[in-house]
């Protein structure tokens, strides 16, 4: 069995390989076909301008609906370790709802795109990176919590590292973004796909830039860290019957069932 077979270890491996390939094919398409420029756009305008807008949209979509179901399983393997640790199960329950409501701030991402509807997409972006910066925060403290009992104190170590690193690329992406569209460096920037390495404001372009790559990135090395712990897990669906023909209803069946059972005991 290869180590992706290991249990659900495969939801966050497809979760970063789907995600990382969205980037690079819709980046790849931008670049072919001269919509931005080599030298790293952001990703929001590799996404853009049809054909690689409608690529991006659809595969962040599907990123999407991974990380829900890769935040779920997380979830449910969090509250069977620690099922009688109030702490621990209420800070579960607040990660579920946060990393869900980045989801939705992805998806928001995903369809609409910077130069039609610019704000709606900075609250998407804001939802996805900055609430989903919390989500790693809570799961971070979260491991902290269960070692070294439940986690190795390397997996720790290592989330923290990754939040860390999430914190410094949105503090330098704030910062340079700020500063760039100030005004200093010319009005409606937000349209500007091509930038000379001549013009006033391409140093704090270019760190804006640079830090959105690297923060993206982050998110996906976070969710590497899942791995291991995925592997030694599995998730099964229990089948209730309601009834013994599709055309009753749940109660009738309920009632029968009653009342075989009664028979039973007379």
């Amino acid at each position: 069995m290869w180590w992706f077979q290991q249990g659900l270890s495969f939801l966050p491996v497809a979760l970063v390989v789907w995600s990382a390939a969205s980037f690079v094919f819709s980046y790849i398409t931008a670049i072919v076909l001269h919509h931005v420029d080599p030298l790293v756009p952001y990703i929001s305008d590799t996404g853009t301008i049809p054909p690689e807008r409608c690529l991006f949209g659809i595969m962040l979509n599907v990123s999407t609906f991974l990380g829900m179901a890769t935040m779920y399983v997380r979830y449910k393997q969090v509250s069977a370790l620690s099922p009688e640790k109030p702490k621990i199960l209420r800070l579960n329950k607040l990660g579920l709802i946060l990393g869900w409501m980045s989801c939705f701030g992805l998806c928001i991402i995903a369809n609409f795109q910077k130069c039609i509807l610019y704000y709606i997409h900075v609250l998407g972006a804001c939802l996805t990176f900055g609430v989903g910066s919390i989500y790693m925060l809570v799961q971070t403290i979260l491991s902290y919590l269960m070692q070294p009992e439940l986690h190795s104190k390397d997996i720790f170590w290592a989330r923290l590292a990754v939040f860390l690193w999430s914190c410094s690329s949105i503090l330098s992406m704030f910062v340079s973004s700020v500063v760039l569209y100030s005004g200093l460096y010319g009005q409606n920037l937000v349209q500007k796909l091509h930038w000379d390495p001549q013009e006033r404001g391409y140093t704090p372009h270019i760190i804006s830039t640079v830090s959105e790559w690297s923060l993206a990135f982050s998110f996906l090395s976070f969710f590497l860290t899942y791995i291991r712990d995925f592997q030694k897990i599995s998730l099964r669906a229990v089948v209730s019957l309601q009834g013994q023909t599709l055309h009753e209803s749940p109660g009738s069946f309920r009632a029968e069932e009653q009342a075989l059972l009664i028979a039973g005991s007379i």
